[in-house]
Formats: structure tokens, sequence, C-alpha cells
């Protein structure tokens, strides 16, 4: 079964293979709440206290249908992750490292939403939740409950690496790594804005 992604207007649309391999989490982490604070989506995007959904799969399992011309990325620094959005609607899509030999995806719930009942969710339950210093209330600490999804998500990234699969990544363009759009850095003052910081 695959699991439909789409933004919210609808332009850019595809879909998620073996959901059932994926991992839900929720992350508390200050980038993250800056990323929904870029796109404008805070209300859209976390929940009470500051939470975004995050499915933890492999690239190769994403499959873009139309749209991909409307994909864009930014990046909060130099350094960070590549953080890749619709520019039609400002839909986040995911999560990427820099360095595409780590096939590593963290695609934000918001464009996964199903109509499905609750207990046909693709990606089963929530089953880890990190980075809850940077909560805006309180939130459970649970790092022994994320130790087994965790090891789940490095035994599928380096299962990728190994057996070449990690080539196969439709956020990079070609073998070298090349994202397929430049990304956008933010600033310093920018940087600062969306993180409170300034």
């Amino acid at each position: 079964m695959n699991a439909p992604l789409r933004c919210s207007c609808g332009s850019i649309r595809g879909h998620v293979s073996a959901p059932e391999l994926a991992y839900r989490a929720v992350c508390y982490c200050k980038d993250c709440q800056a990323f929904a604070r870029f796109l404008g989506r805070g209300d859209a995007i976390l929940d009470e206290h500051g939470g975004t959904e995050i499915v933890a799969t492999l690239p190769n399992r994403v499959h873009f249908t139309q749209g991909i011309e409307a994909l864009a990325c930014m990046s909060l620094s130099d350094r960070g992750l590549l953080r890749w959005y619709a520019i039609c609607c400002n839909t986040p899509i995911g999560n990427t490292p820099r360095d595409f030999r780590v096939p590593y995806l963290g695609l934000v719930r918001t464009c996964l939403a199903t109509d499905l009942p609750s207990q046909q969710e693709p990606f089963g339950p929530v089953r880890m939740v990190l980075n809850t210093k940077s909560a805006k209330g309180p939130v459970k600490s649970t790092p022994l409950r994320n130790v087994l999804p965790g090891l789940g998500v490095m035994k599928s990234v380096l299962a990728a690496r190994l057996n070449g699969t990690y080539k196969r990544n439709p956020f990079f363009g070609d073998e070298t790594g090349t994202p397929i759009v430049r990304s956008r850095e933010l600033s310093r003052a920018e940087r600062e804005r969306f993180t409170g910081t300034a």
C-alpha cells in the first residue's frame, strides 16, 4: 500500500511506498519550530506545545507524480538540514541531510494527510518524542521508548547506503549529490526572527 503525498493546493502530488516501514515521531526542536514560522504556517504545522509530526523514511520511497518543479529548499544555516517545501502554497514537505549519501528523509505530516480512519493509519502510531526541552509546554520525555525506533531508522539508512539505493533520491539531481534546487540560507537576522531569539 502506498500513502498519498500532496501539498495543500494540490500542485505537488505523489506517494510514499512502504509506509509500514516508516516511523512516526513528534519533534519539538527550535529549528522545526522556526521552519514552520518561516513558512507562515505555524498554526497548521505545530501542535499546542510547538511539536512537528515527522514521518522518518528513506528518500527512495518518495515518488513525485506531478509538480516537482514547485519544490523549494531552505536552510537555517550553511550547515543545517535542507528543508523542502512547496513554493506554491508553503506546505512543508520534509527535511534531508545536506549529504545525499546519508539517505534519510523526515517528511512533515501535513503533506501526508489522509481521510482514513485512525485504525488504518498507514504509518502506524507515534513511536518517538524528540527534543522535548524546547517544547512550549509540558511534554513527557520518552528516551527509552525512542531507542528501538531510532535503531530501526539507522538500520534502514545503513542498508540503503550499503546496497546503493541511496542514489535514488528525488531531492538530489544526480549521483554527484547536487540538490535539484538551490537552498535559500537564512541571514542571521532572519534566523533570529524565526527562532524567536531576536
